[in-house]
C-alpha cells in the first residue's frame, strides 16, 4: 500500500503555502520508520535515494523488496525544506526566517513560531510516533560518507551500524558538548531532539552536495534496507557491521593564515594519522612564501580534506575524528 499526501508546512507573507509531499508505505501493523531528506536544500542525494526506494517499493517487477513486503509503516518526506531546496541553499535568506534560518536547529519545532519552527512542528507531528528516525543529509565533496548518532545512545548506535557505512561518528550535543558546539545549538537537530524523546535516530552524510553521486546514493539505499531489516520492517538481518567508530568534530585542523592550500599527494580520506603527520602547505600566493605547514594535532582517522585551494584564516582544512574503543 502506498499513499502520497500534499501537506502545507507553513505560509509565506504573501499567503503562498510552503508545501511538501509525505509518502506512506506498508500495512500499518508492526514498527514505524520515519525518513526524510533535503532539510538543507543543496543536499540532494538523500532525495534521490528516496526516489529509487519508491521505485522498488511500488514496482512489482523490481528486484528486491516491494511495498507488500513491509511489515509495518514507512513514512517518507523526500523534500523536508522546500524553501532551501528551491534555492539550492543550506539556510534560508534573512527575510524569510531571520530567527531560525537553519531548519535543523529548531526541532521539535513550534506550531506558533517562525516559519522553520512551524515547518518542523508539522513534520514532527508524524515523526514523533515513529520507532526510528533517519534524517538523510549530504556532506561536501571532500568528506567521507559516514553516519552520525548521539554519543551515549546505544539504540541509535545500533541503528547506525545497521545502516552500514564504514565510518560512524558519535556526536555530543547540549551539556555534553564543548562550548563552541553547544553554542551552535546542536540540541535543535532532528536527530538529537528525537533521541532525547526516546526515538533512536541517525544522520547519514552521503557523498557530494549539489550533485547526484551514484555510489553515495547506492550506499544510502542499501543503508535504508539494512535499517528496515534491523527494525523488522523487512525480513532478515542487516549485514554485520565491521567499521570504525569515532568521536565527531574533535580534531579540526584550521588555516593559521589565508592563502592557497596545497595538500600533500598522500593526504586521503579514511587514512589513519598520528599527531604531527603533515597534510600539506598553505602558501602566500603573491610571494610564494609558505605560511603554514598543515599538521595533525591528534591521532585519528581523516574524514574531511579541503580541496578548494583558496582558504581563509580559521577555515577547516582537515577533519580528524578520534577512534572510540568498543
Amino acid at each position: 500500500m502506498h499513499t502520497a499526501d500534499r501537506v502545507t508546512l507553513a505560509r509565506l507573507p504573501s499567503g503562498v503555502p510552503v508545501e511538501t509531499t509525505i509518502h506512506r508505505y506498508g500495512d500499518g501493523d508492526g514498527p514505524t520508520c520515519y525518513v526524510q531528506a533535503a532539510q538543507h536544500g543543496r543536499e540532494i542525494n538523500g532525495t534521490d535515494v528516496l526516489r529509487r526506494l519508491h521505485e522498488r517499493l511500488t514496482d512489482p517487477t523490481a528486484v528486491g523488496p516491494v511495498a507488500s513486503d513491509l511489515d509495518g509503516t514507512l513514512i517518507v518526506v523526500p523534500v523536508a525544506d522546500p524553501l532551501t531546496f528551491d534555492r539550492v541553499a543550506y539556510t534560508t535568506p534573512e527575510p524569510i526566517d531571520s530567527a531560525a534560518p537553519n531548519m535543523n536547529r529548531c526541532w521539535p519545532g513550534n506550531s506558533a513560531g517562525t516559519i522553520h519552527e512551524r515547518m518542523a512542528a508539522r513534520l514532527w507531528a508524524g515523526a514523533s510516533d515513529a520507532d526510528a528516525i533517519i534524517d538523510l543529509h549530504t556532506g561536501s565533496p571532500e568528506m567521507q560518507t559516514h553516519t552520525v548518532y548521539l554519543r551515549g545512545d546505544d539504540a541509535s548506535r545500533n541503528l547506525a551500524e545497521a545502516f552500514g557505512t564504514d565510518l560512524l561518528l558519535a556526536e555530543a550535543a547540549g551539556d555534553d558538548a564543548d562550548t563552541e558546539w553547544d553554542e551552535r545549538n546542536f540540541g535543535g537537530k532532528l536527530r538529537v531532539a528525537a533521541t532525547r524523546e526516546g526515538i533512536p535516530s541517525i544522520t547519514p552524510e552521503l557523498g557530494s552536495n549539489k550533485q547526484l553521486d551514484h555510489d553515495a546514493i547506492q550506499a544510502g539505499l542499501d543503508g535504508l534496507l539494512g535499517v528496515f531489516r534491523h527494525l523488522g520492517l523487512l525480513a532478515g538481518d542487516p549485514d554485520p557491521w565491521d567499521g570504525v567508530r569515532a568521536r565527531n568534530h574533535l580534531g579540526r585542523v584550521r588555516a593559521a593564515d589565508s592563502g592557497l592550500f596545497v595538500p600533500d599527494a598522500a593526504a586521503e580520506l579514511g587514512a589513519d594519522v598520528d599527531a604531527g603527520d603533515t597534510f600539506g602547505t598553505v602558501y602566500d600566493p603573491a610571494t610564494y612564501e609558505p605560511v603554514q605547514t598543515v599538521t595533525a594535532d591528534r591521532d585519528g582517522i581523516v574524514y574531511s580534506i579541503a580541496r578548494e585551494a583558496t582558504v581563509t584564516a580559521g577555515q577547516t582544512l582537515v577533519g580528524i575524528a578520534e577512534r572510540l574503543d568498543g
